[in-house]
């Protein structure tokens, strides 16, 4: 009878769950403005605690902050749009260059015995398709940035409410006395995982920038914008940043530097990934990689551009929401990498 309550109870929790996520599906034009403006706010709350720390009015310290924000992003919008739109306009002619020089390859492989069918190869593996599935995610991000006031204006309200949010949580859950520690840790966590991963993606983001604009590479602020933003998503992201960047490289400069770009790359992300990220985020926060994998289709069947963009943070999200709970704790050791298993072992 105990293990039957159980069950119904697990159908019940899971066809609330399935409800909720068409909600969100059917809503996601709400939804979606929100969700990023609840990001921009969680990455905005350390600057409002450094100008805290200076006395600074809340109000007027939150305006200083927004127009950081709003300054910053104007501009690399103009920057991207400009750069997005001269791409595009060129896009055509980069994939015929890049088939091109995909059939010198098959035809220099059959020199050596290799034989492989052209059209076949072609049709399977289109590497003009990955461009247009990498400049798609960014066209789409900026259709969401049209409702830019009403994101800068829920980032503004959330701002304020900020502080007050762990008092209201605990008051919401009778807990007074802030007795439920799980609850703040849980707060502390997102707010640590997103701000030391915004400023490794922005590093990330501006090396690569710098390492294009040496080689002298074409439209090296779009590429430098996508390197910060896929680098929320590990592994996968960085692949997706390179290869348009190399891609480019390949059919204006040649091997030699497109070899220099992918070498670059990879070298920025090894140091940005392994030893800085780590160093700062600490261990036990991974993700294995089927999950991240499995994440990105997910959140991005959800909520479009921004969930795949934003697939690895609201994973992390909830694998710290269940990190604080008992019941939780073994879905979240599924959604990890294995680390902890392996220390505990030794």
């Amino acid at each position: 009878m105990a293990s039957l309550t159980g069950v119904n109870r697990s159908l019940v929790i899971f066809a609330a769950l399935v409800i909720v996520l068409a909600g969100v599906k059917a809503a996601s034009v709400i939804v979606i403005p929100f969700v990023l403006a609840a990001f921009i706010a969680i990455i905005c709350n350390p600057l409002l605690s450094f100008f805290g720390r200076y006395k600074i009015p809340k109000g007027l310290a939150i305006m200083l902050v927004m127009l950081m924000v709003v300054g910053i992003g104007v501009s690399l919008a103009g920057l991207v749009g400009q750069s997005l739109t001269d791409f595009s306009q060129q896009l055509p002619h980069y994939k015929a260059q890049l088939k091109e020089q995909f059939i010198l390859l098959v035809d220099m492989a059959a020199k050596y015995n290799i034989l492989i069918n052209k059209e076949q190869i072609i049709a399977m593996f289109d590497p003009g398709k990955i461009i247009d599935m990498a400049t798609g995610m960014l066209t789409g991000l900026g259709g969401v940035m049209a409702n830019l006031f009403l994101i800068i204006l829920t980032v503004v309200f959330m701002l304020f409410e900020g502080p007050m949010l762990s008092h209201k949580i605990h008051m919401a859950l009778d807990d007074p006395d802030r007795k439920m520690q799980q609850i703040d840790r849980f707060l502390e966590s997102i707010n640590s995982y997103l701000a030391i991963k915004t400023v490794v993606s922005l590093g990330t983001g501006v090396l690569a920038g710098i390492l294009l604009w040496l080689l002298d590479i074409d439209y090296f602020v779009l590429w430098a914008v996508m390197a910060f933003m896929f680098n929320y998503i590990p592994n996968i992201g960085s692949i997706i940043a390179a290869i348009p960047a190399v891609l480019l490289a390949l059919i204006t400069q040649g091997p030699f530097v497109a070899s220099m770009v992918g070498v670059g790359y990879l070298t920025i992300n090894t140091v940005m990934g392994n030893i800085v990220e780590p160093k700062y985020m600490g261990k036990g926060l991974g993700l294995s990689t089927l999950v991240v994998f499995l994440s990105l289709i997910f959140w991005g069947w959800l909520m479009g551009t921004v969930g795949m963009l934003l697939s690895v943070p609201l994973t992390m999200i909830v694998k710290i929401a269940l990190e604080t709970s008992e019941e939780g704790r073994w879905l979240a050791t599924l959604l990890g990498n294995g680390e902890n298993l392996e220390e505990e072992k030794s």
